[in-house]
């Protein structure tokens, strides 16, 4: 999975919480998924922030 597929499912579940067509269970597996991907997204720009610092910090 890429960032903006990520970023893409993310926006996704907020707009259907937001529309109230969710029903109580369906709700329970969405935060559920809305959080390992945040998760996901929170790793990847960390480890990209990581990576851009090193190539920075070697052009210096």
């Amino acid at each position: 999975m890429t960032y903006i597929e990520a970023k893409n499912e993310l926006e996704q579940i907020v707009q259907s919480i937001e529309s109230n067509e969710l029903d109580v269970d369906a709700l329970t597996d969405k935060v559920k998924r809305a959080a390992e991907l945040i998760s996901f997204c929170k790793e990847k720009l960390t480890k990209t922030d990581k990576e851009l610092q090193k190539i920075l910090k070697n052009i210096e």
